[in-house]
């Protein structure tokens, strides 16, 4: 590290830091200060190719499945449901009502992990403080036993239909391989029943965290259903006005390669935008229901937000959402009903879109005629969210203070890009921040 001043009180100096815990993957952030502006700023992802979509070629459907859950450990049920959907449309296959159901319930395990994970974890100590979650633990030890046991009953959720919590087996074309017994359901709701208490207490106490003001403008786009707040199903659309069907996408989002990041960018109609639990709630607010709305209603936060900092209050409400939906999808469970249709192999061409914990996540494949993909395409949230991101570094860093100490804005640049929730790779460590200055 290195800091110079010149006589007019102008800095440069270089920053490396090689570690930050609390955010999944590796990458480096790099900014240009020139005459008191940001000349040029480079959120750097190093996440090295993965080759995923080429590794599914010429395997057959459950193979998809079940390689598909290992692309994160955090949101394997997101990948599973975008890739089964896909594969059902080409057979020309609908699940039935319970399949249905259940694995809206399985989604919702996996919200309410993710987000307990990241509220309690992740982002949590930057409003407070703390360079960790362990540190946090001494100050507010309640609030994290919450968090972990709220992450503990998503966590069941998704084992009691997949058959564990990572990397889940339990999915397949047409359904799932079994159906939990009546009894696993009764001690789930039991869970299910507890936690909802423990959510109203969590978004009362995320409304109270300091939470930077920070409005700014931005597209939000999600899933919207006429029935219910998207989860698993859905139209695409944006508060801009885009409503379009997810065969639709390649049509309106543009992915693209840069020179700093082995992660693709991507745009709509050529401008970054936003997807995740703060985009959904923008635009979804009217689905809740209205018991929640009420919750809402006091913690003095209005909704639709412009302060991408909220994304931590919309995390802790879609909890809340999720908890009371799967006591409501669970409430009248059969457990004589059949768990799966067996699906006809068919060629063709489908698309899967569904919304992961940090967005939507887009899926199109290409079958033959014995139901083993010829083509494959993955477009997930991070990669979505990248130009986002770098957007917001730079309207924020900039409201925040360019004449703050390199430390200081390296601690609030991280802060700003936590808050997204970055799935980059299955490693523990982010940011190598460099700032350079003239």
């Amino acid at each position: 590290m290195s800091d110079s001043r010149t006589g007019n009180n102008l800095r440069t100096g270089d920053i490396h830091v090689p570690v930050l815990a609390r955010v999944e993957g590796e990458g480096a952030l790099d900014i240009r200060i020139r005459n008191g502006q940001i000349d040029d700023l480079k959120l750097r992802i190093f996440e090295p190719p993965r080759l995923f979509e080429k590794l599914l070629e010429g395997r057959p459907a459950q193979d998809v499945i079940d390689t598909v859950a290992r692309i994160c450990g955090i949101c394997p049920v997101a990948y599973q449901m975008s890739a089964v959907a896909a594969i059902e449309s080409i057979f020309q296959l609908t699940p039935s009502p319970w399949v249905q159901a259940m694995r809206r319930v399985m989604y919702c395990g996996e919200w309410i992990q993710s987000h307990s994970l990241h509220i309690h974890l992740l982002a949590a100590p930057d409003f407070l403080g703390f360079d960790s979650a362990p540190e946090m633990a001494k100050r507010f030890p309640a609030e994290v036993r919450r968090g972990l046991h709220l992450q503990g009953i998503g966590n069941e959720i998704i084992r009691t239909f997949g058959g564990r919590s990572v990397h889940p087996v339990g999915v397949r074309p047409g359904g799932f391989f079994r159906a939990p017994t009546a009894t696993a359901i009764s001690e789930l709701r039991e869970k299910l029943q507890d936690g909802l208490q423990a959510a109203s207490g969590l978004i009362e106490w995320v409304a109270t965290l300091p939470i930077p003001v920070d409005d700014q403008e931005f597209v939000c786009v999600s899933l919207r259903h006429h029935d219910d707040y998207a989860i698993e199903r859905g139209r695409i659309i944006s508060d801009q006005g885009l409503d379009i069907g997810i065969d639709d996408y390649e049509r309106h989002f543009r992915e693209f390669q840069v020179p700093h990041s082995t992660a693709l960018h991507a745009l709509l109609d050529d401008r970054p935008y936003l997807v995740g639990p703060l985009a959904r709630i923008n635009n979804n607010l009217d689905q809740l229901p209205a018991d929640l709305r009420a919750i809402i209603a006091t913690t003095g936060i209005a909704f639709p937000s412009r302060n991408m900092f909220h994304s931590i209050l919309a995390r802790a409400i879609e909890i809340h959402y999720a908890l009371s939906e799967a006591l409501r999808l669970t409430e009248d469970y059969d457990a004589g009903s059949t768990p799966f249709i067996e699906p006809s192999p068919l060629p063709g061409i489908g698309f899967g879109c569904t919304e992961a914990p940090r967005g939507i996540l887009w899926h199109r494949y290409e079958l033959d005629e014995q139901g083993w993909v010829k083509s494959a395409r993955i477009v997930p949230p991070t990669s979505q969210n990248q130009a986002r991101m770098e957007e917001d570094l730079k309207t924020t860093l900039t409201r925040f203070g360019l004449n703050q100490t390199d430390d200081a804005l390296r601690l609030h640049g991280e802060m700003v890009v936590r808050n997204y929730d970055p799935c980059i790779s299955c490693a523990t460590h982010f940011l190598d921040f460099r700032a350079e200055r003239s």
